[in-house]
């Protein structure tokens, strides 16, 4: 039988009440919130990154392929380039890409009841996969392709209807600016289908229509496009996948990231405050586990006393609160992982948190728990705290027999 194993659970599973019971469960109680608060916060973060790349991307794709320009505005009309089989079939040929489509931008003013609002139109082709795009559209339906020259429909995001009061089936005014020819053309379109993202850089801006428009408007042939947009399998791999990429010299590409800096850069920050989190619930665990530890040790002064007059080594009295602590610290970390992963879960299942989606992109705390996360904060929670411990052990050494059985 293992000795120090078995006094450290007699000791811990005391029911006489003294004060260091107090400090056992105030112990436990710091170490399951610590846990729980990072499992909920690595939990809260996973899932604004995910929810808020995925509305990013869902519209642009990860990569931006298109003419190749020198100090020129990436959120603007692009330059016209001729389709390309070789780019397209070798954007398609990388095993990290499931999908390339076609688009053009093209800058307008939208006009209803003499109100107006400036958009960039971004015109498509009727093979556009329109899946992701669907699942963020509050009314309507999506765009109908026929055979004439144009489609004569659009879509419109719920900021722009708000302002300019329109609604499903209006047929509204959309004015064309020519930058180069100083020229504007109109074209009456009817909006079959309204959008909301809850990202301002996309409702104040963006409309979507016929990318067929904008060559007539733009005198293009019926070969030409503003370019490509690639998506990929893992966002996270769309720097490493843009930088091993190579195009003939009027092609260039851009990640999504690169287009919208600000959108990614408050989503780094997140991960800033996940880690200040992590930090400071690990330091309370470790302060209030050293602090429990150090008071069971000189509450049982008179005990040590004991065991080394009777023989045993202080390896072996140093195990026994090691052992002691060790049952608190798992008791907590225990504790935690059920509140926190319940926690989660019911978030995830009933979005009871609502949040303000100007400011936070959504209207719902979006979860999202990854499960050997979950498990690496459980073991590393209760690695640090065990290496913590063996500190206010070593005092263990410094205690006397014959004062220690005199303690009281």
């Amino acid at each position: 039988m293992n000795l120090a194993l078995f006094i450290g659970k007699r000791i811990a599973t005391n029911k006489q009440q003294s004060f260091s019971k107090f400090i056992i469960r105030l112990s436990i109680a710091a170490t399951s919130l610590s846990v729980m608060a990072m499992i909920i916060t690595i939990s809260f973060v996973n899932g604004f990154q995910k929810t808020v790349a995925q509305k990013v991307f869902s519209f642009w794709g990860h990569i931006r392929v298109q003419h190749f320009e020198v100090n020129k505005s990436l959120v603007s009309e692009e330059t016209p380039i001729e389709k390309n089989d070789a780019v397209f079939y070798y954007l398609q040929k990388q095993p990290e890409v499931i999908q390339v489509q076609t688009f053009a931008t093209k800058s307008a003013v939208i006009e209803k009841n003499k109100e107006i609002e400036g958009i960039l139109f971004k015109g498509i082709e009727k093979n556009y996969d329109s899946s992701s795009i669907k699942k963020m559209m509050v009314s309507g339906r999506w765009l109908h392709f026929n055979d004439s020259l144009y489609s004569k429909e659009i879509i419109i995001s719920s900021t722009i209807a708000n302002e300019l009061k329109i609604k499903l089936n209006d047929t509204v005014r959309v004015i064309f600016v020519s930058q180069e020819a100083g020229a504007s053309a109109y074209r009456p379109l009817v909006v079959v289908g309204i959008y909301k993202t809850g990202i301002d850089e996309y409702d104040k801006l963006f409309a979507i229509g016929d990318l067929q428009l904008i060559r007539r408007l733009s005198g293009w042939n019926d070969n030409q496009i503003g370019g490509y947009e690639v998506f990929l399998k893992d966002y996270k791999q769309l720097d490493q996948i843009n930088q091993r990429l190579e195009f003939p010299d009027v092609w260039s590409s851009k990640t999504i990231v690169e287009v919208f800096p600000s959108i990614f850069d408050w989503l780094g920050i997140q991960n800033v405050n996940r880690n200040v989190i992590f930090v400071v619930m690990s330091i309370v665990a470790i302060i209030n586990l050293i602090t429990c530890l150090l008071i069971l040790v000189l509450e049982r002064t008179k005990m040590v006393g004991i065991l080394k007059a009777i023989g045993s080594k202080d390896s072996i009295i140093q195990t026994i609160f090691l052992y002691y602590a060790g049952i608190i610290t798992i008791t907590g970390i225990g504790i935690g992982l059920f509140f926190g992963v319940g926690f989660s879960l019911l978030q995830q299942f009933t979005g009871f948190i609502k949040l303000d989606e100007s400011n936070y992109y959504v209207s719902v705390a979006p979860i999202e728990i990854i499960w050997w996360q979950v498990i690496l904060i459980s073991i590393c929670t209760a690695v640090v705290c065990f290496l913590s411990l063996i500190i206010p052990t070593l005092i263990v050494k410094r205690i006397k027999p014959v004062k220690a059985i005199q303690f009281r």
